[in-house]
């Protein structure tokens, strides 16, 4: 991606941020109560009929992929694997993802950043979205809740939904809401009356996300970090940057393409 591409990019997501506007699309990070209220209606922060959460979106198994209204297989409780370090789940992760998608009672969650200010190129990673799974929703993490320390510089630092403090295990000690609404999103973003499948580049947003939600009362044992979409090289990645048509002609980042949350920070009232 040529330079010019990434700074019109940087000022435009610098631009949103400066007035309070968190442009949920995704970056990942490496390292990363009270009772879940179940929604009146299975809304998940998508519009009816778009493609985030759609059991047709793709054929998974258990499903036609044509609109069959076969039920699918029951998912298997979430297992975090105790050798790895950011806890990816041992069933459900990118190497069997692709059994999983589609299913009407799952929440599919990306939660990287559209242009993530962490350098993680430093480190073999991407800090720019270069590309979702399909049937996912972009809701970054650095938007819900404090960073932890990072292995790369540029961490994000602007507004978040929570403000967290950490235990000496490194367990969540504890997380204040910054605003009336901070409930609220979470609530509609990641439903309690479905599994919900927390996707980044290696792993550590969604230990992160899934730590926050376990906290706040979810139910752990539907909550998987599916882990590293990084490593994912199969058919049901959807692009958001379209190469250049020759060598010197800039690449385009098709926002359109993804189904993200807008948090506007200025429009939410503090606790």
């Amino acid at each position: 991606m040529d330079r010019d591409t990434v700074l019109d990019r940087r000022f435009f997501v610098g631009a949103a941020a400066a007035a309070g506007v968190a442009v949920v699309l995704g970056g990942a990070v490496a390292g990363c109560s009270g009772d879940a209220t179940t929604p009146e209606e299975p809304a998940d922060g998508g519009t009816p009929g778009s493609a985030a959460d759609s059991p047709d979106a793709v054929g998974p198994a258990g499903q036609d992929g044509q609109g069959g209204t076969d039920a699918p297989a029951s998912l298997p409780p979430a297992a975090p694997d105790p050798d790895d370090q950011f806890g990816i789940d041992l069933t459900v992760n990118m190497d069997s993802i692709e059994d999983y998608l589609g299913r009407p009672d799952v929440a599919y969650r990306d939660v990287r950043m559209l242009f993530d200010p962490a350098r993680y190129e430093d480190i073999g990673g991407d800090s720019e979205l270069s590309f979702t799974l399909t049937g996912f929703k972009v809701v970054p993490y650095p938007y819900l809740a404090t960073v932890s320390e990072l292995p790369v510089e540029g961490a994000y630092a602007g507004p978040a939904l929570y403000s967290l403090t950490w235990a000496e295990d490194g367990s969540i000690a504890a997380a204040v809401p910054n605003y009336q609404e901070s409930r609220l999103v979470l609530d509609d973003l990641f439903p309690a009356d479905k599994a919900v499948f927390l996707m980044c580049g290696a792993g550590g947003y969604a230990a992160s996300t899934r730590s926050l939600l376990a906290h706040l009362g979810w139910d752990e044992g539907r909550l998987y970090n599916i882990g590293a979409a990084w490593t994912y090289a199969g058919p049901y990645q959807e692009q958001l940057v379209i190469p250049g048509a020759g060598p010197d002609a800039p690449a385009t980042y098709a926002t359109w393409r993804a189904d993200y949350a807008l948090i506007d920070f200025e429009r939410l009232h503090p606790a």
